[in-house]
């Protein structure tokens, strides 16, 4: 399940892609398939074996192009381990949330892309994250949780004064946000609700299947309701 849309990021095969707070490895995995040089980056030892040991599958099945490269590295985002313009392209998606120094991060991954290098940023849109927030403290008030909610406007001005244009945004994953809106509802750590697993095997059967009549849903509800903004920034 992507967040980045790679036709607006312009990632082609051979260039130096940092993901940046990479978890399960989404967005890495999908730059290497494109066949880009990516380091996945994150504070996690145990994600970065997962997708390291998915690396190595990728490429023993042929599923990347002969410029791909693919590594990992364990970090923090406040003090990249990489030398100044080291990358073409960075994504640091659902990360900025987390980090209460979140300039001081953006500070970071500008410092380490090229000079005209871009990069996409994702983090909770405002109002579906709003609700979540009143609806249960439990969503986000756990170590590690999300420590602030952004406004639009709010990420520009971080993008801005630490040295990128922005470009555009757009949203993502209209249908996720009712699912977090009922799982905040009766209890983010319940099991045995049947509505919100009800509704966790339709996201399953969206994600796994992606039939085409959803993407004409995903069309309505993505910028209605979804639940990720994307911002896509230039290096000054």
């Amino acid at each position: 399940m992507l967040t980045v849309n790679y036709d607006r990021l312009g990632l082609k095969p051979g260039d130096r892609i940092l993901d940046m707070g990479c978890g399960a490895g989404r967005h890495a995995f999908e730059s290497f398939r494109r066949g880009a040089k990516v380091v996945a980056l994150d504070a996690s030892d145990t994600e970065l074996k997962n997708v390291a040991g998915l690396f190595v599958a990728m490429g023993q099945q042929g599923e990347t192009t002969p410029e791909g490269r693919a590594s990992v590295v364990q970090g923090s985002g406040l003090e990249l381990p990489f030398v100044d313009a080291s990358f073409d392209y960075i994504i640091a998606s659902e990360v900025l949330e987390h980090i209460p120094n979140d300039s001081g991060a953006v500070s970071e991954l500008n410092r380490v892309l090229k000079p005209k290098g871009r990069i996409a940023i994702t983090v909770p849109r405002f109002y579906p994250e709003l609700i979540n927030w009143a609806l249960s403290n439990q969503y986000h008030e756990v170590p590690g949780g999300h420590v602030r909610i952004y406004r639009r406007s709010e990420l520009i001005e971080r993008l801005e004064s630490n040295g990128f244009k922005y470009l555009s945004h757009h949203y993502a994953h209209g249908l996720h946000s009712p699912y977090w809106w009922l799982k905040c509802y009766v209890g983010v750590n319940r099991q045995d609700s049947r509505l919100v697993n009800s509704y966790k095997k339709f996201l399953e059967y969206e994600i796994i299947k992606n039939p085409q009549y959803l993407n004409y849903v995903r069309k309505v509800a993505d910028p209605l309701m979804g639940k990720s903004i994307v911002f896509y920034a230039e290096k000054v």
